[in-house]
């Protein structure tokens, strides 16, 4: 099912989320509700807290984004941690499906090796490296409260501070179906 996506202002967006419940019956619902909005925004990952749930977990498919030569990359995280993160970090321009219409250079470590469980339930502990794990990170910061715009400079934020209260207020669409906080 295609639920609207939360967009900056909504407080749910800024609150650290709650472990997911392995054995929870909804679950599955849950993981198929975020491909199917994720792709019908023409996203490629959505954290649960983005549809409103509290809840650990994300869908990632990096496919669009990764370079031919890569391995087609898509997963399910569930109650997923940092283990280790690069020391070096490298710029990319992000954007956000909860803040439409905004894209910012943000510097991120190329690498993070990462604890989660699957979509069949199984503990797993990966490396990743380039768009995938920056994109793994983005999410990631989702379940934390944070989100990427909280990484640029309080110039840059002030720049934006216009644009990111039209959001907040209502005065943006997307070409998908959102939700304000009001």
């Amino acid at each position: 099912m295609i639920r609207p996506i939360l967009l900056y202002g909504s407080p749910i967006l800024r609150q650290t989320a709650q472990p997911v419940d392995l054995g929870d019956p909804n679950l599955p619902a849950l993981i198929q509700d975020l491909w199917d909005t994720m792709y019908n925004a023409d996203g490629v990952g959505l954290a649960a807290p983005q549809i409103g749930v509290s809840k650990q977990i994300f869908v990632v498919d990096a496919r669009e984004l990764q370079p031919p030569e890569e391995e087609p990359f898509h997963g399910v995280f569930i109650n997923p941690r940092i283990l280790t993160s690069a020391p070096e970090c490298i710029p990319y321009e992000e954007g956000c499906l909860s803040i439409p219409h905004i894209r910012e250079k943000i510097y991120r470590p190329n690498a993070i090796k990462m604890e989660f469980y699957d979509e069949d339930f199984r503990l797993t502990v990966k490396e990743y490296t380039g768009i995938v794990a920056r994109v793994l990170q983005h999410e990631y910061d989702h379940l934390l409260g944070r989100l990427f715009i909280d990484y640029l400079s309080p110039i840059r934020k002030q720049l934006l501070r216009k644009k990111l209260r039209d959001i907040a207020t209502g005065g943006v669409e997307a070409h998908y179906p959102i939700a304000h906080a009001h």
